[in-house]
């Protein structure tokens, strides 16, 4: 069962060859309510550590055109961070590995001047000027200013299973590892963004928490979550209740798994698994992903042995980025990397009975986070 909390899965993995070549990131996202106006927004922040191996006390960038030219890979912590809708923006900051201070047992923690990560608290702050943000566009950032101090508790994990067990992860055998401990996270605490305060209530954050790490990233890209659920047939909201699905195309030992995605259902307390490592459980996943000028939409369908899983999701462009990563190789191959979280979705959930499908759900989803990008050709 994917409900199973492992921390260790959380700590620090750039070890052996990701040392010289790898990436990890501690990824949060949740809603705050302005503090005198009511209104709510979706914040995103995300600690990125990247090379140690290439480590100098100063960061090195790898979009900076000198070091691209002399092939120099780059070699950093970036913080990460923002909001969605319609004043969208991103952040980033670099410190060198001569800045930071990184624990690499459990549970994982990263301090610097400016900010701090562990699995109970993150904290930091970021402002951008519109000159740097301008003149330098190897910091891939947006101008603008975020303060954060949040109380952070992860109480609905998604564990994808042996795929990153301690075997698989020392072998270093995939090119992107992912696990979810907070499904359903509970944020406490305030952000100010550019000047304005926005409460953070755990049970009205509707938060989440993941980390991916690896050598490189998957092409296509897709990941679609949200613990903000009511469902249709019975008018009541979901509690305790999350959905997760992400993946595209897994490369293990440089083989490539076409379309093949990771998928859970964490619902009234049963679990609903799609997970194509467990070969056993027969899964079905089949998904696309199409754009206009308004809107992006998301159609995931999984199958596995007992029950049909369909997801639709709709999230509005104006209310979206294009995110920003450089792989550890120093290419920025993802440049049309769509990010949300104000994604709305519709989700119906099937039981398999007698060869016929039994529907034991139709559910809205809300705050629905939401992504979707593939390599420049």
């Amino acid at each position: 069962m994917f409900a199973k909390s492992d921390v260790s899965r959380n700590k620090c993995m750039l070890f052996s060859g990701f040392a010289f070549n790898g990436y990890d990131w501690w990824w949060h996202n949740f809603t705050g309510i302005n503090e005198k106006t009511g209104e709510k927004k979706t914040f995103f922040i995300e600690y990125y550590l990247c090379n140690p191996g290439h480590g100098h006390k100063e960061a090195v960038l790898g979009q900076l055109e000198a070091n691209k030219n002399k092939g120099i890979k780059p070699s950093y912590l970036m913080v990460k961070a923002g909001c969605w809708g319609e004043d969208s923006l991103e952040l980033n900051k670099f410190y060198g590995w001569g800045e930071i201070a990184v624990s690499r047992s459990v549970p994982y923690s990263i301090n610097c001047k400016d900010c701090f990560a562990s699995e109970n608290s993150i904290t930091g702050m970021i402002s951008i000027d519109e000159q740097t943000a301008k003149d330098h566009p190897e910091y891939m950032t947006d101008a603008g200013s975020m303060y954060w101090n949040l109380k952070v508790s992860k109480n609905l994990p998604f564990n994808v299973g042996y795929g990153a067990s301690k075997l698989f992860r020392d072998l270093e055998a995939f090119e992107m590892y992912w696990h979810v401990e907070g499904m359903r996270t509970l944020f406490d605490g305030e952000v100010v963004l550019n000047g304005v305060t926005y409460k953070v209530i755990p049970n009205k954050c509707y938060g989440y928490a993941d980390k991916n790490w690896g050598r490189d990233f998957t092409s296509p890209w897709l990941w679609l979550s949200s613990n903000n659920l009511k469902s249709r047939l019975t008018g009541k909201k979901l509690k305790g209740s999350a959905f997760d699905i992400g993946g595209g195309c897994p490369k293990i030992y440089m083989v490539s798994l076409k379309r093949k995605l990771l998928g859970a259902f964490y619902y009234r307390g049963e679990e609903y698994e799609y997970n194509f490592s467990k070969f056993w459980d027969k899964v079905h996943t089949r998904f696309r992903f199409y754009e206009t000028d308004e809107a992006a939409y998301w159609y995931v369908a999984q199958e596995n042995l007992d029950s049909v899983m369909i997801t639709k999701v709709k999230c509005l462009k104006k209310d979206m980025i294009y995110i920003n990563y450089e792989s550890p190789d120093g290419m920025k191959r993802h440049n049309k990397l769509l990010n949300g979280g104000t994604g709305i979705g519709r989700i119906k959930l099937y039981k398999k009975l007698g060869g016929k499908l039994k529907l034991i759900d139709d559910i809205d989803a809300y705050n629905v986070g939401c992504e979707y990008g593939e390599y420049d050709e």
